[in-house]
C-alpha cells in the first residue's frame, strides 16, 4: 500500500530520497562482491553472472519502482524509470571507464558475450519502439508484446550463453586485456556457500525495499514540485534506482573484474526492458506500451543510439583515447547530457 506523504514537505521528501539512495549504495557494494564470488564458485564466468545474477539483482530496485508506479496509475513514471534507467546506466559505464586509468575499459574487457548482450539490448529496445506504434490491443489486460519481450529476452540469453560456450570467433588478446579468470582469494577469507548466497539475498531484498520507497517519494515529489511524471521518473527515480549499477560497476573495476563490470551494465540494461512487460501486467488502463508520450519515445531512441555507440566501441576496442577513455565513452556522456537538457 502507498504511504500517506501528504504532510511531507519537499525538503523532507528529498532527504528521504537521499536515505534510500544511501541504502541502495550500501546494498550494491555487497551485491557485486558476492556476485564475483558466485562467478568463481559456479564457473559460469563474469559476463554471464554479470548479465543474469548481478544485472538482475541490481535492477530489482528499478523493477519494483516501475511496477509500483504502473499499479498506482502512473504509467509515464513507470516507463521513464525503466528507459531512463537504461540510459543513465550506460552513462555509468562511461564513468567507470574514466576510473580505469590503465586503458579503455571496453578494450580491456573484451568479450564475445558482452558483444552479444549489446546486440540483444538493441533488439529489445527496438521492439519497445515498434510496439508503441503498433495496434493498441490487449488480451486479459496484457499486450501480447509483453509476452514476446520476455520470450525474446530468454531466447537472446540462450544465444549469449552459446556464444560463450561455443564461440565462433575470439577477441584478440593484447597486453591490456584483462582475462576473466576465477580468483581464489576473496578478501583473504574462506566463506561458506551459505554465507555468500545468504548475504547476497539480504542485499537484494534491501534493494527491492528501497525501490518501493523511492517510487512513493518520487510520486510525492512530482506532486509537490510541479514536474511531470516523465521528468521525475527519467531523471530522479531512474538515477536513484540505478545507483546499484554505478556502485557495482566501479567496485567491479577496482576488483579488476572488468568483464563483470561491463556485463553487469549491459546485461542489467537488457533485463530492465522487462520492467515494461511486468508493469503492463499490473497496469489496468489498457496497454502500457501505448501510454508512451513523445518524451518517452525520445528517450528510447537516444538509448538505442547510446547502445549502438557502445557496441561500436566494443568492436573497435580503442586502446587509449582521450584522457585514457575510449571515443565511445565520450560520445555516450555527450548524448546523455544532451538528452537530459532536452527533457528539462
Amino acid at each position: 500500500m502507498p504511504f500517506d506523504l501528504s504532510l511531507w514537505g519537499l525538503p523532507a521528501l528529498l532527504a528521504a530520497f537521499a536515505g534510500a539512495a544511501l541504502l541502495i549504495s550500501i546494498a550494491g557494494v555487497t551485491v557485486v562482491t558476492r556476485a564475483d564470488e558466485i562467478a568463481d564458485r559456479t564457473g559460469l564466468g563474469e559476463a554471464i553472472v554479470g548479465a543474469l545474477i548481478l544485472g538482475g539483482a541490481t535492477s530489482l530496485a528499478g523493477l519494483v519502482a516501475s511496477v509500483t508506479a504502473a499499479w498506482q496509475g502512473h504509467p509515464s513514471l513507470a516507463i521513464s524509470n525503466a528507459i531512463g534507467g537504461i540510459a543513465v546506466q550506460t552513462a555509468f559505464l562511461a564513468i567507470a571507464d574514466i576510473t580505469y586509468r590503465r586503458a579503455n575499459l571496453e578494450h580491456a574487457a573484451a568479450s564475445t558475450t558482452n558483444l552479444s548482450l549489446s546486440a540483444l539490448l538493441v533488439t529489445l529496445l527496438s521492439l519497445l519502439l515498434v510496439t508503441s506504434f503498433g495496434p493498441d490491443l490487449t488480451i486479459w489486460g496484457v499486450h501480447p508484446a509483453s509476452v514476446v519481450l520476455v520470450l525474446a529476452y530468454v531466447t537472446g540469453l540462450r544465444m549469449v550463453e552459446r556464444s560463450r560456450s561455443e564461440p565462433m570467433w575470439f577477441p584478440r588478446k593484447t597486453s591490456l586485456t584483462v582475462p576473466d579468470e576465477p580468483s581464489r582469494d576473496h578478501g583473504g577469507r574462506k566463506r561458506s556457500s551459505a554465507w555468500v548466497y545468504g548475504t547476497f539475498g539480504l542485499a537484494v531484498a534491501a534493494l527491492g525495499a528501497a525501490g518501493y520507497l523511492v517510487t512513493q517519494f518520487g510520486i510525492a515529489v512530482a506532486d509537490r514540485s510541479g514536474l511531470d511524471d516523465t521528468a521525475v521518473g527519467g531523471l530522479l527515480v531512474a538515477t536513484v534506482t540505478s545507483l546499484p549499477e554505478l556502485v557495482t560497476t566501479i567496485t567491479a573495476v577496482r576488483r579488476k573484474a572488468l568483464t563483470l563490470a561491463v556485463g553487469g551494465i549491459i546485461g542489467g540494461n537488457a533485463f530492465d526492458t522487462l520492467f515494461l512487460a511486468a508493469s503492463d501486467v499490473v497496469y489496468r488502463d489498457g496497454s502500457l506500451f501505448h501510454a508512451f508520450n513523445q518524451q518517452d519515445l525520445f528517450v528510447v531512441a537516444v538509448t538505442i543510439l547510446m547502445t549502438g555507440v557502445l557496441l561500436l566501441g566494443l568492436l573497435r576496442r580503442e586502446r587509449v583515447g582521450v584522457a585514457t577513455i575510449g571515443f565511445e565513452s565520450v560520445l555516450i556522456l555527450v548524448l546523455y547530457v544532451a538528452a537530459v537538457l532536452v527533457m528539462l
